[in-house]
């Protein structure tokens, strides 16, 4: 019987730890959180408000028996180290553990590391430490804050609109897909002309001067035209200017950056980035030994360990020479408002390169992993040194500019260069005075463009900018907006739909102080603040609640109801008109004469049956279409059952909880229902 007891989240991670520890060791897995709050009480919230808002919390469905199971554990133990992961998350399921399990406050340590690696874990096991109250605190606060704004903001819009869901960070992340929208539908195109002369060997653009700035565009075709008309097809090169630019590499990886960067670089969502990273960091079997790649993922700080500086530079000098080691003072920079609680995104070894491995990998493994074992890499080497020329060309007065720019040392873009954009051009030699000939002149049309819609990279930068959310959650935050059914994507790109816009508009207009901007970066700055000790949870939620309460109250009395559209036909059980709702898992067509008659439209050509309902074993699971077609699968034997998916069922049940397994859009088998992940 094992003495110490190690608890982590996920199977693979502890099946990774378990192979460094000996056997006085026993490493097993919570499979993520095991309670939350419950849905009982004032508005179903989980938590009594009039009394200094103390939760309530409940095993997650299916968590019974792991519960069972690990207190089974503890009680065999003398030492139990709660090693979930380092950040406020994992410090809250830390304590979550503690409590639920009923462990002692001398029969615990709190285990933390930021990379799972032999040396690194055993070191952190050697040296733990305590849960931190404050960051329990904060998640907690973060915890209520959202199920609150959540629940009473969903019930609303449900009942008024129709609407499936409102959130304290995703309503203003659709904000500001909407308003982006509303620029687009408000733009009025500018007509603008340029001229182009085009010699053999390059091209130059007409510019004139106007206000000490250099102009280029011209308002209409006469403009254009007068220049044509007083040209020749002689250009006296005017003036040639040379000089030595720098290009840097960009700082190691942050949660919000890679997930910027795979998605521009990679074509990755930001929920297919965070689950490759996962994998790479939880632990990789790589034949002759299993260990995580990367360091943890959820990070703001781009701060990289004097270790990893140290054998980064070594190997860059020995394997590119001593001019390509750069200056470490960006990577070891601490921005302001960032955490700062662990490392940047980097490999756990800069000897585990990515072709060396490569085998062991996946392709989207390999791919995230080169990106950021590059980025890396890239951050702690020389700048790159481009040689750039501007010429200037007079043609009777009217000027005409060229330039062209060559790498004479590529730094950081030895390894990087893949990643960044090509800009080289190089020009012919100018001397100044000399004639250059062409009567090939080039006049075209152009409109100014409206401001572009929002791509999951750009999205993501916004958000981060203006200080709202946290970068572990964008993923879920934009995975919501969508499945939700507010927006969809038109060339990777987010297009509000109508009931976007609706649900936008009715919050503006009863919840402008609280879904904006400034409230929620505020918040997560008061959020911070609980962290750091320098705020009471109680007294945060108390004058949000405070706050936020009468204006519910008021949109529930005020906000007009939508009516529900009409089809065209009659319910054929009491005559009353058949009209289109949504649930959960999509639209449906349903007698408007709810909840008196209960009638929903089944339309049986459209289903594919794909096998017996695990859940209620009377109907059956089918293959359906929502009114904008798209297919989700669900019990036929609705609403007496409402077991229904998004993702796609694999035929077979969960052995934790009985539920459908499902194969979701990466290919990975898990359950509908639970943590459970085959």
């Amino acid at each position: 019987m094992a003495k110490n007891l190690v608890i982590v989240e996920s199977p693979s991670k502890s099946h990774t730890i378990g192979k460094y520890l000996g056997k006085d060791f026993k490493v097993v897995s919570s499979k993520g959180h095991i309670r939350d709050l419950a849905t009982t009480g004032k508005y179903g919230l989980g938590v009594d408000i009039e009394n200094g808002f103390k939760p309530s919390y409940v095993p997650i469905k299916g968590k019974s028996s792991v519960i069972k199971e690990l207190k089974k554990d503890v009680k065999e133990s003398d030492m139990v180290y709660l090693a979930s992961d380092p950040d406020r998350e994992g410090e809250a399921i830390a304590w979550h553990l503690k409590d639920a399990l009923g462990i002692k406050d001398d029969q615990y340590k709190r285990v933390r590391f930021n990379e799972i690696t032999k040396d690194k874990v055993i070191e952190s096991v050697n040296n733990p430490g305590m849960i931190d109250d404050n960051l329990v605190k904060s998640q907690e606060t973060r915890r209520i804050l959202d199920r609150i704004i959540g629940f009473r903001l969903s019930k609303l819009l449900q009942a008024k609109i129709d609407a499936k869901s409102a959130g304290r960070v995703q309503s203003v992340a659709l904000k500001l897909i909407v308003d982006r929208e509303r620029e687009i539908l408000a733009f009025v195109p500018k007509e603008y002309w340029t001229i182009t002369a085009h010699f053999d060997k390059f091209d130059a653009d007409y510019f004139y001067i106007k206000d000490n700035k250099q102009e280029t565009k011209l308002d209409t075709e006469a403009d254009a035209d007068k220049v044509l008309d007083n040209i020749t097809n002689k250009y006296v090169v005017e003036n040639v200017e040379k000089k030595k630019t720098k290009r840097s590499s960009k700082p190691p990886f942050i949660t919000s950056t890679l997930q910027q960067e795979a998605s521009n670089k990679l074509g990755f969502s930001a929920k297919k980035t965070m689950s490759i990273a996962q994998k790479l960091y939880e632990g990789i079997d790589l034949g002759s030994e299993r260990a995580g790649l990367i360091t943890y993922m959820r990070t703001d700080s781009i701060r990289l360990s004097d270790e990893f500086i140290g054998s980064s530079l070594k190997f860059i000098e020995e394997k590119f020479g001593e001019d390509y080691k750069g200056s470490v003072k960006v990577s070891k920079k601490k921005t302001e408002n960032v955490q700062d609680a662990h490392e940047a995104i980097r490999p756990t070894s800069i000897l585990r390169e990515p072709d060396k491995i490569k085998e062991y990998l996946d392709k989207d493994e390999l791919k995230l992993y080169t990106l950021i074992y590059k980025r890396a890499l890239a951050s702690l080497m020389a700048d790159a040194i481009l040689d750039q020329t501007t010429v200037i060309l007079d043609n009777n007065g009217y000027k005409f500019k060229t330039t062209g720019s060559i790498v004479v040392f590529d730094g950081y873009l030895k390894i990087y260069g893949d990643y960044e954009e090509k800009d080289e051009a190089k020009l012919p030699d100018f001397v100044v005075g000399e004639t250059k000939i062409t009567d090939d002149v080039e006049k075209k049309q152009h409109f100014t463009q409206p401001p572009a819609r929002y791509t999951e990279a750009s999205l993501i930068r916004e958000l981060e900018s203006l200080g709202i959310g946290r970068p572990s959650t964008y993923a879920t935050i934009i995975d919501t907006i969508r499945t939700h059914g507010y927006v969809v994507m038109e060339d990777k790109k987010f297009k509000p739909l109508e009931i976007g816009f609706e649900a936008t508009d009715k919050l503006q207009e009863f919840f402008s102080k609280i879904i904006n901007v400034k409230y929620t970066s505020n918040m997560e700055e008061e959020l911070d603040e609980i962290a750091d000790g320098k705020l009471i949870w109680v007294d945060v939620l108390t004058k949000f609640y405070d706050e936020f309460e009468p204006l519910v109250k008021k949109a529930f009395s005020e906000m007009e109801k939508t009516p529900a559209k009409e089809t065209g036909e009659m319910c054929p059980e009491c005559g009353s008109p058949l009209v289109v709702r949504k649930g959960k898992y999509g639209e449906f067509v349903a007698c408007s004469n709810y909840p008196t008659c209960k009638y929903i439209k089944k339309d049986k050509a459209e289903e594919t049956v794909l096998m017996d309902c695990p859940v209620c074993g009377k109907g059956q699971i089918v293959e359906r279409k929502t009114k904008k077609g798209k297919t989700f699968w669900g019990c036929n034997n609705y609403p007496k059952c409402k077991t229904a998916s998004w993702d796609k069922p694999t035929g077979e049940t969960c052995p934790n909880c009985g539920k459908l397994l499902v194969t979701d859009k990466d290919g990975d088998v898990k359950c509908m229902e639970c943590d459970y992940i085959q």
